[in-house]
């Protein structure tokens, strides 16, 4: 008898979205929102803000985003900045159609994403 191996179960882009959004809550940043940008870019479906306390809590979660989504999804950002803690209070993982934004309090106010996407559908916003 042959064993057949599973199929990886490759999720869509709302669902990915929604397991990065569970998983940045898990980690206890604040301020989560997740944008449909799809009918204004092609970069991307979703992006996904958060504000976190330090750049220590923001490598926290994307080693956490990475470890997970590897061993559930086998799925690895595409690219990654400021993970080096070199990213000036902005982290940046890009799964494909979602983008994770992790953002200190101070520069989420000072690069005011969501006024730039203020276009964009709020799919969840969780404070």
């Amino acid at each position: 008898m042959f064993a057949v191996a599973p199929q990886e179960v490759h999720l869509d882009s709302l669902t990915l979205a929604h397991r990065i959004v569970d998983i940045v809550e898990d980690k206890q940043a604040a301020d989560i929102v997740l944008l449909d940008v799809h009918e204004l870019t092609t970069l991307a479906n979703y992006f996904i803000v958060a504000t976190v306390d330090n750049e220590r809590q923001a490598r926290a979660i994307e080693d956490d985003l990475i470890e997970k989504l590897k061993l559930q999804q086998d799925l690895r950002p595409l690219s990654t900045d400021g993970l080096d803690g070199h990213g000036g209070g902005w982290s940046v993982l890009d799964y494909g159609d979602v983008i994770v934004h992790l953002f200190t309090e101070d520069m989420r106010r000072y690069y005011k994403l969501e006024e730039l996407w203020n276009k964009a559908q709020v799919v969840v916003k969780m404070l």
